[in-house]
């Protein structure tokens, strides 16, 4: 059974998340870790859970979600993996951060890109993962059926959706896969996403203006 934990973390009051399941190995999703204090409370966490991070994983690559990336693959030694599409990001994060004031180096290279829609494997947990761009070429969504869960990203938020003027950004790109691959899942879905409140998946058909 996988369970979900949040920390809203770096002036972008990006979500980044922790799944973990009963053996005590967890995944650390979309890193935006930034300051001191927020990768301290991230290592508390961890030790006072008993949780052990095997991966970083990223539903995209835009820099606020990249801010405690090479930090964590250096401190826990563990791989970095997202979306071939997205990996143009990670050598422009350095120039994205700085356009907002931010200061940051590119990250490596990711350890393993993923090139299609596939299974992630964990612990004794499967997430399944759902490409869904739009918002960028290679933004994933990771689904965890038997949880009833989906982390969205920056795809789909509490009544709204993501950005899509932002290079490789498409909005019937974005809405074609929020109403095929999101929409389709079942209403009590919980919907984590990469900023702001939790959502479900039947209140966003039924109230969401983009797409109602």
């Amino acid at each position: 059974m996988i369970s979900i934990h949040k920390f809203t973390v770096n002036p972008f009051q990006e979500n980044s998340y922790l799944l973990s399941d009963e053996t005590g190995e967890c995944l650390i999703v979309d890193a935006g870790f930034f300051t001191r204090p927020e990768r301290h409370k991230l290592a508390v966490y961890l030790e006072a859970s008993g949780l052990k991070p095997v991966g970083l994983i990223n539903t995209h690559c835009h820099f606020d979600h990249l801010l405690g990336v090479e930090y964590l693959r250096g401190k826990y030694g563990i791989p970095f993996e997202c979306h071939s599409n997205d990996a143009f990001w990670l050598q422009m994060a350095h120039d994205q951060a700085a356009s907002f004031g931010i200061q940051m180096d590119n990250p490596a290279p990711a350890d393993h890109l993923w090139e299609e829609e596939q299974e992630f494997h964990f612990g004794k947990s499967v997430v399944k993962i759902i490409r869904v761009p739009g918002h960028s070429p290679g933004h994933v969504v990771f689904y965890a059926p038997d949880e009833g869960f989906v982390l969205a990203g920056d795809v789909l938020f509490y009544l709204s959706i993501g950005r899509f003027d932002l290079p490789g950004g498409d909005y019937h790109q974005l809405i074609t896969g929020i109403q095929e691959k999101l929409m389709v899942l079942p209403p009590e879905t919980v919907v984590w996403s990469g900023h702001g409140p939790e959502t479900t998946i039947g209140f966003e058909k039924m109230n969401n203006p983009y797409l109602v």
